[in-house]
């Protein structure tokens, strides 16, 4: 795959993101029974849900990961302080939606400087995954342990957990390896398989994974599921947004590895219409300069 391609490709991980926390925020918090009572099946982005947002708007896990990836552009690499500092000037903007975890991190770092919060057995929330995309095109083709530890460098501002580390390095190396052309099938006996060897709390076979928490084996079990029992863009994020729960979350999150998997031309062009074209423009622009950076 050559240079354009893998831009595209790129690009298309950052607009799924923001489709997929669009489309999910509407049904946040629902369960699928409330979903199928009130939308039948939701697959249009139309704003409401109990943020009572504009059709197109997005919520925390596209602003933040937008916030991060301005933070390593404006630095030319992985700063800790400019990545917390980011972070916290995000918070101070009185962000639409923002996690107890992600607060009480931020707070941390107000208080001490540190760039870094104290390991927590409590933290293996999904607020780190969300918001890894520019990690994931900024270390694209480096060793893992690079990729780990630039990671770990965003994820730990708020999230220090190992199981939040190995579930968001998980979604990591699936953009990754979708960007450079992986199939379905490389995704799943590759990093997937490998994450479940580990940690078998993250297996999604054998149950239907409805009404995820924010946790980070929930999160992923719905996305895993949507995502290997579907064969395009919009089945894929539309199984996981009616599986409710924290939907705008698992929506980005199939979104980004979504996008990567199946490029920008299999994103429908009724959702690139109804999203806010300010937060599109800034996706496309952080892709091109994440991946130049990288």
């Amino acid at each position: 795959m050559d240079r354009s391609e893998r831009l595209e490709r790129a690009q298309a991980a950052y607009l799924g993101l923001a489709i997929g926390d669009a489309l999910g925020a509407t049904v946040e918090f629902m369960t699928p029974r409330e979903i199928q009572h009130h939308h039948g099946i939701h697959r249009e982005i139309c704003g409401g849900g109990w943020l009572k947002l504009k059709p197109g708007q997005v919520t925390d896990d596209t602003t933040m990961s937008l916030a991060l990836g301005e933070a390593i552009i404006a630095s030319g690499g992985i700063d800790p302080h400019a990545i917390a500092t980011a972070f916290d000037n995000w918070m101070r903007a009185k962000p639409v939606d923002i996690g107890n975890t992600v607060r009480r991190g931020l707070l941390h770092f107000r208080r001490t400087g540190e760039s870094s919060s104290p390991y927590s057995e409590h933290d293996a929330g999904n607020g780190a995954c969300m918001r890894t995309l520019p990690i994931a095109l900024l270390t694209l083709g480096q060793e893992e342990g690079a990729v780990m530890a630039a990671l770990q460098v965003q994820a730990h501002v708020t999230h220090n957990n190992a199981l939040s580390d190995a579930g968001t390095y998980c979604v990591v190396r699936m953009v990754q390896m979708a960007i450079e052309g992986a199939d379905r099938g490389e995704l799943l006996n590759g990093p997937v398989r490998e994450l479940i060897k580990r940690f078998p709390e993250f297996a999604f076979r054998g149950r239907r994974n409805d009404n995820p928490s924010g946790f980070i084996v929930d999160t992923l079990r719905v996305v895993f599921e949507a995502l290997f029992d579907s064969d395009d863009f919009e089945g894929c994020l539309v199984e996981t947004v009616n599986r409710g729960g924290d939907a705008d979350t698992t929506g980005a999150i199939a979104g980004m590895i979504a996008g990567a998997l199946y490029g920008r031309e299999a994103i429908p062009e009724r959702w690139l219409r109804a999203m806010d074209g300010t937060v599109l423009e800034a996706c496309l622009a952080q892709a091109e300069g994440l991946r130049a950076l990288g």
